[in-house]
């Protein structure tokens, strides 16, 4: 018997070792299945990032890669006193898109995704997570055992630890909090209404120089509703193919502006170029005629805001190498350009942007342009809708209908309601504004208080979330708020204007 029960064992746990070896066999070979497809899905995974690349351009870069059509005309209303004045002008807008769109928010703020949720709501969800901040009621204690909600602890003497014991001890601070994304999230949403307005009936402007008896309040703005009426019905395919048709726009669109820029830098003045030194942002302010050409120096980064907004929408990193590859240097050619023939042609501010084209390619540019125009509008509608969804989750808005319009994607949403609610106003902005320079003052307040708004959230978030040193911190919130307050001082000697 007790032979037969050590044969038993013996065998239990011959079988034992080999179950234990062809586990482990297993797990080898899924490894070595694993490495030689390696290179097969890394080329699977960097052409789909290019594609999403691409289709970004058409949803999340439309509303910044339009500013080249107005920001030249409300920077200088007054028409140029000085062609110095050009150059200094161009170094601001030069440095403004380095630090706003390319360092804070493509390399910075986009990695502050909530779970690939992009707006100020998302910012304000992910702090919450780190630090008992939220005021509204929606919360269950079931929610805490999420893997998403930090329960690591802070040193007792650290700046993060400090600031969190304060927050959470004072709840006019969780208040103030809220009231921030709030108006953050507002001044996008008013974004998105002003920002169809100014496009179309910039774009509108080409057909004045050829055709100047055409009635800008009449025949123009027909056009502008319409193309906005059909702009708002085909929402309803949702991003993945509005993308695909909106991105060849687009692309085509940022090589134009690019081309023409350097065509023009290389035919009227290449002595612009000089505005890449710093130095010439110091004439700028030194000279005190020019402050108020801020408000219109502003709108070269509008849809920035939009940008982060859209970022549920594609993949980080995609939305990045858009950004660095085609819109960046683009918008950097195509500004150089027309200060180039403002250089030579200061009178012609006001219609700058049509001016500066060479006769040859007049209208097939200005087809592209007024198509470029109805899709900026894009960037803008899908952030609506994102921001509208974060909204709900928080209940911060009353429920609607949100449809998802991909299979694969479940970010890609449409919500009916918002969709035509918006439509009604921006056909009424369209219409009822008749001074674009007016329609740039309030895109140019929005835009900057969303600026700030993020950046005080971000300042939280660097503290608590990702708990960088306070130096990094430092640097990140005086920047920020040097080059935004200084463009907020400018906008409110401005309200009465519009601003």
């Amino acid at each position: 018997m007790g032979s037969e029960a050590k044969s038993d064992e013996d065998t239990d746990n011959k079988g034992q070792v080999w179950f234990v070896n062809h586990k482990f066999d297993h797990l080898v070979d899924e490894e070595a299945e694993r490495h030689s497809d390696a290179n097969v899905k890394n080329r699977l995974s960097a052409l789909l990032l290019m594609r999403f690349a691409f289709k970004s351009l058409g949803v999340v870069y439309g509303d910044l890669g339009t500013s080249p059509m107005y920001v030249f005309y409300n920077t200088f209303p007054d028409g140029i006193k000085d062609t110095e004045d050009v150059i200094d002008a161009l170094s601001l807008i030069i440095y403004t898109l380095t630090i706003i769109p390319l360092i804070k928010y493509v390399l910075i703020v986009c990695r502050a995704n909530d779970n690939g949720q992009g707006g100020t709501f998302a910012l304000y969800s992910l702090l919450c997570r780190h630090a008992k901040l939220r005021t509204i009621p929606n919360q269950d204690r079931s929610d805490e055992e999420l893997t998403t909600y930090s329960r690591s602890t802070f040193h007792e003497r650290s700046h993060a630890a400090k600031t969190k014991r304060w927050l959470e001890k004072h709840s006019s601070s969780k208040i103030v909090l809220l009231v921030l994304v709030l108006v953050g999230s507002s001044m996008v949403i008013g974004d998105g209404i002003l920002t169809p307005a100014i496009s179309v009936l910039s774009a509108a402007g080409g057909v004045k120089l050829d055709y100047p008896k055409v009635d800008n309040k009449k025949a123009v703005v027909l056009v502008a509703v319409a193309i906005l009426v059909v702009l708002f019905s085909v929402q309803h395919f949702g991003v993945d193919k509005v993308g695909w048709l909106f991105a060849p726009i687009v692309f085509v669109w940022f090589l134009l502006i690019g081309g023409i820029g350097i065509i023009n830098i290389w035919k009227y003045d290449s002595c612009v170029l000089k505005a890449f030194s710093p130095v010439h942002m110091y004439w700028f302010f030194r000279k005190g005629h020019t402050w108020p050409s801020l408000g219109g120096i502003i709108l070269c980064i509008t849809g920035t805001e939009a940008l982060f907004a859209d970022v549920c929408q594609f993949p980080v990193q995609s939305i990045q190498i858009a950004f660095a590859t085609v819109v960046y240097p683009c918008l950097l050619l195509a500004y150089t350009g027309q200060a180039a023939y403002l250089k030579k042609n200061p009178d012609h501010v006001h219609d700058v942007f049509y001016r500066s084209i060479p006769d040859i390619i007049y209208w097939p540019v200005f087809v592209v342009a007024t198509a470029a125009a109805v899709v900026a509008s894009q960037a803008t509608i899908s952030a609506t809708f994102s921001l509208i969804k974060q909204a709900v989750a928080l209940g911060c808005f009353p429920r609607v209908k949100v449809m998802h319009t991909s299979k694969k994607y479940s970010s890609q949403i449409y919500i009916p309601e918002i969709n035509w609610i918006l439509m009604i106003l921006c056909v009424a902005v369209t219409a009822g504004f008749k001074n674009q320079h007016q329609i740039g003052n309030a895109c140019g307040f929005a835009v900057v208080i969303v600026m700030l708004v993020t950046t005080l959230i971000m300042l939280l978030i660097m503290l608590l979330v990702w708990r960088c040193h306070w130096i990094l911190v430092l640097i990140f919130t005086v920047l920020s708020l040097l080059v935004e307050g200084t463009y907020f001082s400018a906008m409110i000697f401005k309200i009465h204007r519009g601003g």
